[in-house]
């Protein structure tokens, strides 16, 4: 009975490490929030023509005049996959959906622009099944967060514009984990919670020659005070070592780290028919240092009230590069590829992220008429296999070592309207 105390103490602690690393994956970060700019590749801080410019770079506000409204969704198929003794298992949530709206106002011969977005800079969710070799490392996860986000443009001159808003950010998290027996897939852990926060973005774009435009756009760190509860559970009773679910439920709470986003980007226009961009989209998961779980009284299946975890994380790109070709005054077409680095070494990998280094490849067209304007887009994502070895390993011995590839199809659908 001791020992059996004393594992799922220790599996309990290799949870909370899981759990709160799911939630910063490189993974769960959505830069798909248009479908024009998605359909170059995500190559947009130096055009941020449109109102999404407010999450691309919200100087872009600044080019359009009047009122304008855009809204569309971002619908994704996700299949990581996972390989090791020769089995693979598949991700069972695979289909998500995320909408976004932007609206802006800029008023005639007036240098401010002034706008609002509501969209989910960090989402989706994974769930592996039970029978895995790593369900006491982790099973499932998801998040959703939320942004609102006013901003205000300043145009300078005609070639200089500058802008910041205010980002008010909602995180719910949900995570999930076996306990110690491998074999028993009907024990688990949860953390459940959910918490605000205020953050900004801010951003500039300049073009100093009449072919040339340069874009930057910064998105501050956040820190959501997530509170919630913890829960240990067993759907069926073991003799002489546990009874039925659920075991015990404690009131919890964790500040959770979200990162810097810094993106620079250089526009290109030979001739009026073609837009070509690149852009460099750098993400600071290193800040994730050392979480402090606290709850309010110490659980019997841990042997601290409060559990420090300690992080290894590393910054990530993403490179990007669009081009797009106007056909007439409404007609484009558009197509990008992204390579996106990963950020989690072998040693700290968990498996509800399933990270490795992904390629993305997009296409899609666009119209543009004197009041509606609608885009699509398709995404197409790849990650070559990725082996990981040498994973930290949970109190039964098991472990994240094994073989993870990614399979990733986007639909985008984005429509606006001006006024």
């Amino acid at each position: 009975m001791k020992t059996t105390q004393g594992l799922l103490q220790l599996s309990t602690l290799a949870l909370w490490a899981s759990s709160i690393w799911v939630v910063q994956a490189t993974g769960f970060r959505l830069p798909d929030q248009d479908a024009f700019a998605t359909a170059r590749g995500e190559a947009f801080a130096a055009t941020a023509d449109n109102p999404s410019a407010i999450y691309y770079n919200p100087a872009g506000i600044s080019q359009l005049e009047g009122h304008h409204v855009r809204g569309g969704a971002y619908g994704i198929y996700l299949h990581p996959t996972y390989e090791s003794g020769g089995t693979s298992y598949d991700n069972e949530r695979e289909w998500h959906g995320i909408p976004q709206l932007f609206y802006t106002y800029g008023p005639k011969d007036y240098p401010l622009s002034f706008g609002l977005g509501l969209y989910s800079p960090y989402g989706l969710s994974l769930r592996w099944p039970q029978d895995t070799g790593f369900r006491t490392v982790a099973t499932e996860a998801s998040l959703s967060y939320f942004t609102i986000n006013p901003v205000v443009a300043w145009r300078l001159c005609p070639q200089l514009s500058l802008a910041a808003g205010v980002t008010v950010n909602r995180a719910e998290v949900d995570m999930r984990q076996g306990l110690v027996w491998p074999t028993q897939p009907f024990d688990g852990f949860r953390f459940k919670g959910d918490g605000w926060d205020v953050g900004y973005n801010v951003g500039l774009l300049w073009k100093p020659f009449e072919k040339i435009s340069l874009g930057v756009a910064l998105r501050s760190t956040t820190t959501v005070n997530l509170k919630g509860s913890t829960e240990s559970f067993n759907d069926v009773a073991i003799p002489g070592v546990v009874p039925a679910s659920p075991l015990e439920k404690v009131h919890a709470e964790t500040e959770m780290p979200f990162p810097l986003n810094v993106v620079c980007g250089l526009s290109f226009r030979p001739t009026p028919a073609w837009n070509l961009e690149f852009n460099a989209d750098y993400t600071d998961w290193g800040r994730l240092g050392t979480v402090t779980v606290h709850q309010e009284r110490r659980p019997v299946l841990l042997p601290a009230q409060d559990v420090p975890l300690s992080f290894n994380w590393e910054g990530s790109w993403y490179y990007e590069f669009g081009v797009t070709r106007y056909l007439n005054e409404h007609w484009s077409l558009s197509a990008g590829y992204i390579f996106n680095e990963n950020s989690v070494p072998d040693a700290n990998y968990w498996p509800v992220v399933a990270d490795l280094d992904r390629h993305f490849f997009s296409a899609g067209t666009g119209f543009k008429g004197e009041h509606l304007t609608f885009d699509v887009a398709y995404q197409f994502g790849y990650g070559p296999t990725r082996t990981v070895s040498g994973s930290a390993k949970s109190a039964t011995g098991q472990s994240a070592d094994g073989d993870y590839e990614y399979l990733s199809h986007a639909l985008l659908l984005s429509f606006g309207w001006r006024f």
